[in-house]
């Protein structure tokens, strides 16, 4: 009897389970006509949050774009702070050599700007694809998928990692515009669904004592993937079951919890259509929402979403830039609904954002450079309703006024100037 009640059960929980996944799943065209949805979508008041993005020269390459105009393209937006990676193989692509001069001119475009800047140390993970970065004459072979990286399977990883990051550190700490470090990148969970391999919550652990001993007084970030759907949000709990997953790390470690979020994305591609996944309001990543926001109240730590979706996420690599059209899983208007989710989640939690980083600047430089400025106009709207550009961008920034023109002299594409609500 005990055997067919638990059958029963499990069944139940099943179907109910199935039931809510075909309600978060969207089947449609990958591709959607451009509107003009993003004027009227509503923008919730930016209050006391920095608004900011994160900068990938490496998604300029796949792009084609020029990483050096590109970032100097967005610069003059009226935002607070920009996140900008070190990427270890490009900082030591040999034995024996060291070349900072990418992150170099990244700071000291952002530094001329005014910009406060976050800087993703890694050091076997950064931001921006394939997340991975670790030297090829650091690690010879492969790291083991299925295993979890501890400083006892993988000591010569963990102390070239702890070198590298108190070198950079040690470079960089002299900088007024830094204002905090990230330490890894998603630092517990697997990449994707690429590889298994997961670094253990010691690995982590020793990094961020390295950063500390290297720099006392910045705070440390530690972000996390924080899924938007029932399916992800119980697949990434199965996968990370033994440890937490990332946003647990960031919760008992950092100084700053980093959240990632991807409202929509696709997970499959059926010709000219896809199917998505849309389930943020789904009860089971609403609890998880609710809980971390109130967890993090609850600590009196910093909270920033610091991957806010604003281009597509579709079922490729590289974002599709489809001629007169938009791809679904984000459209213009979503840079400016996405942001406001997170003001409306926040409030309802009684935790207040400290910064919400877009993410996709480079798409939007891709779709203006071919004709279509709606992306960059979406976030130049979101930045002047919310009224943040009223306040400027704090002591090092440029006010909202001076905003709208270029190192050039030219109008900055997508800048509205003034607009209603």
């Amino acid at each position: 009897m005990k055997s067919r009640a638990l059958r029963r059960a499990v069944a139940g929980a099943g179907a109910g389970i199935g039931l809510v996944l075909v309600t978060e799943l969207r089947l449609g065209p990958a591709g959607r006509p451009l509107t003009e949805r993003w004027r009227s979508q509503r923008v919730e008041p930016s209050k006391g949050t920095q608004l900011g993005l994160s900068f990938r020269p490496r998604q300029c390459e796949d792009l084609s774009l020029d990483p050096q105009e590109t970032l100097r393209a967005l610069l003059p937006y009226p935002f607070d702070i920009l996140r900008l990676a070190a990427y270890w193989d490009r900082i030591t692509p040999t034995p024996g050599v060291l070349d900072h001069s990418e992150l170099d001119w990244q700071l000291d475009e952002a530094e001329r700007a005014g910009k406060k800047v976050i800087v993703n140390l890694g050091a076997v993970k950064s931001f921006g694809y394939p997340e991975y970065f670790v030297p090829a004459h650091v690690l010879t072979r492969p790291l083991p998928e299925g295993t979890l990286i501890t400083p006892a399977t993988h000591p010569h990883l963990l102390k070239a990692a702890c070198q590298h990051l108190t070198e950079l550190v040690r470079r960089y700490r002299g900088h007024r515009s830094i204002i905090a470090w990230q330490v890894e990148h998603d630092a517990v969970d697997p990449l994707g669904m690429e590889h298994s391999w997961r670094l253990s919550r010691s690995f982590v652990r020793d990094e961020i004592r390295a950063v500390r001993a290297a720099d006392p007084d910045r705070p440390i970030l530690l972000n996390g993937f924080l899924p938007m759907s029932t399916a992800v949000t119980a697949h990434q709990w199965w996968r990370t079951l033994d440890q937490g997953d990332s946003v647990d790390i960031a919760l008992e470690y950092g100084d700053i919890v980093g959240i990632d979020s991807y409202p929509r994305h696709a997970i499959a591609a059926l010709g000219s259509r896809a199917l998505y996944l849309d389930g943020a309001a789904g009860w089971l990543p609403r609890l998880r929402r609710g809980r971390v926001l109130r967890r993090v109240a609850d600590s009196g730590r910093q909270v920033m979403v610091t991957e806010g979706q604003a281009e597509p996420w579709e079922a490729v690599t590289v974002p599709p830039d489809p001629r007169e059209q938009a791809a679904a899983s984000c459209p213009p208007e979503r840079v400016i609904e996405n942001y406001s989710r997170w003001q409306r989640w926040a409030a309802q939690s009684g935790t207040a954002l400290d910064a919400y980083l877009f993410w996709g600047a480079e798409y939007w430089v891709l779709r203006s450079r071919g004709g279509d400025d709606s992306y960059l106009a979406a976030f130049a709207r979101a930045l002047t309703v919310s009224g943040h550009a009223d306040r400027g961008t704090g002591d090092r920034g440029p006010v909202a006024g001076q905003a709208g023109v270029q190192a050039t002299g030219t109008p900055v594409p997508g800048w509205p100037g003034r607009m209603a609500p």
